[in-house]
């Protein structure tokens, strides 16, 4: 029976009783001609895979392809038909052929119903795969139906690959990566602006077929190595692995090849360690090894990165904001004092001294502050503690409570606030604003020096030529 066939892929060679370490060396000297085919067709399949697989993915058609995997399944079971050989032409015509026709079928059906595209390629999916396994189990129960070999391209056999096939393999990867490159500014317009491409002039329907024929040819000479289940899983998986890594099509394009050779072989590699183990399955496995690795340590998109960079962002706001609360104490005195006690800081900040000594800690470690005694002050330990500004310390002060108040002014006079809706705003704002934007805001405003609510806006001009404390100054030098 059809369904009774093996579903692994075989292993690339046979294995000898030889240890692992001398299954790798075998495997690293490349003295095997199946070891060696299976490295060609594993770079080519990477590079074809990986090239257009960052198109469909930018252009959210990654069950485009996983149709398109399936549709081509009953081309294959054609091809054989044609002579009852298995003939790698045929077969490839007649799969190419089939994936043309669903993606047509695709195409039709969405532009003349109310269906959405989805339910399109699921339906377009499971017709064509329907009929495919049909094909597949008539010609599994002719005499010579077991030996077709046509099992190999619903699971995928790397070590079913041969000469013909990795001439043809890279022949249709040398054709795409031609068209790629001298197409490359049609297929970046119509895959990010599709309606803007039609505007220019450029025939955008014309390259969108195109594109899908390229995509059809790469999954049918897929087919044999990973097979109809998984293909798509090499299209999409190392494109989405380079999406997570960059913003730029073209950096894209190569890591997504990359990512796509390296995926196959080390699928490829860690076939040949073991008995029967497979092949298009470890492809796939190490794809999505690699998509987990950048899921989780992409330098800006991982989500280990970011965590840690929301970390470093709360706590370089809580530090900014004791800062600004130490100005807005001191300010309250007319900047008669050096320094601020521990309680009266706390109950500024409405919190408890336990609270307060942690975040002044924060400042201490970043030399934003010092801790000095007060021998005014009772015998409590915590009153005695008097909280001064580094220079340091207090620039940044000033520079948050500088692009607090502006930015309050600016949304009161450009933008029509209420001056008692501001304080909110102002509150996120004030830790994003960089030195050019302070400027222009600053420039727009005619250089002001009150808030809405009538308080001093500390000077620019102080801060860029005034190391030193000195607090009068700091709110009055404009």
């Amino acid at each position: 029976m059809f369904f009774q066939s093996n579903l692994h892929a075989a292993k690339i060679g046979e294995l000898t009783e030889t240890s692992v370490f001398e299954q790798a060396l075998r495997f690293l000297s490349l003295k095997d001609p199946a070891v060696r085919i299976a490295v060609l067709g594993s770079i080519f399949l990477g590079i074809n895979c990986g090239l257009l697989g960052s198109f469909i993915v930018v252009r959210k058609l990654a069950l485009v392809g996983d149709a398109l995997s399936h549709a081509v399944l009953p081309g294959v079971a054609l091809g054989f038909m044609w002579n009852m050989t298995k003939d790698p032409i045929a077969i490839f015509v007649g799969a190419t052929i089939a994936g043309l026709i669903g993606v047509t079928a695709v195409n039709l059906i969405k532009d003349t119903t109310k269906i959405k595209e989805d339910s399109v390629l699921g339906m377009v999916l499971a017709g064509f795969y329907g009929v495919g396994i049909v094909l597949l189990t008539m010609i599994q129960n002719l005499p010579f139906g077991n030996k077709s070999g046509l099992d190999k391209f619903l699971f995928g056999q790397a070590a079913a690959l041969s000469v013909s096939d990795i001439q043809l393999i890279g022949s249709i990867t040398l054709l795409c990566l031609i068209i790629v490159y001298f197409f490359y500014k049609e297929f970046l317009v119509i895959s990010f602006d599709f309606s803007f491409a039609q505007s220019t002039g450029i025939p955008a329907k014309a390259f969108h077929y195109l594109l899908m024929l390229l995509l059809t040819f790469s999954v049918v000479v897929a087919l044999q190595a990973v097979g109809v289940v998984l293909v798509s899983a090499l299209l999409i998986t190392p494109a989405a692995t380079a999406y997570l890594l960059t913003d730029r099509m073209h950096r894209m394009l190569f890591l997504a090849a990359l990512f796509g050779m390296l995926s196959g072989l080390t699928g490829a590699f860690l076939s040949f360690l073991g008995n029967d183990l497979p092949t298009g399955p470890f492809m796939v496995v190490a794809a999505s090894s690699l998509f987990i690795a950048a899921f989780l340590f992409g330098p800006r998109y991982g989500l280990i990165p970011k965590f840690l960079k929301r970390k470093n962002q709360s706590y370089q706001i809580e530090v900014e904001n004791t800062l600004k609360a130490i100005y807005q104490v001191l300010e309250k005195n007319n900047f008669k004092e050096e320094g601020v006690l521990f309680d009266k800081l706390a109950e500024h900040r409405n919190e408890s001294i336990v609270d307060t000594e942690n975040q002044i800690n924060k400042i201490l470690k970043m030399g934003c502050a010092t801790l000095n005694e007060n021998e005014n002050s009772d015998s409590n330990y915590f009153k005695q503690k008097l909280i001064s500004l580094t220079p340091t310390g207090w620039t940044r002060a000033c520079e948050i409570v500088r692009n607090h108040r502006l930015w309050e002014l600016y949304l009161t006079n450009e933008a029509q606030y209420a001056a008692d809706h501001v304080h909110e705003d102002a509150e996120i704002i004030e830790h994003v604003l960089g030195d050019d934007t302070v400027r222009k805001l600053e420039k727009m405003l005619n250089f002001p020096t009150r808030d809405p609510h009538g308080k001093l806006i500390p000077g620019l001009k102080y801060l860029e030529d005034n190391g030193t404390h000195n607090s009068k100054s700091a709110v009055t030098q404009i």
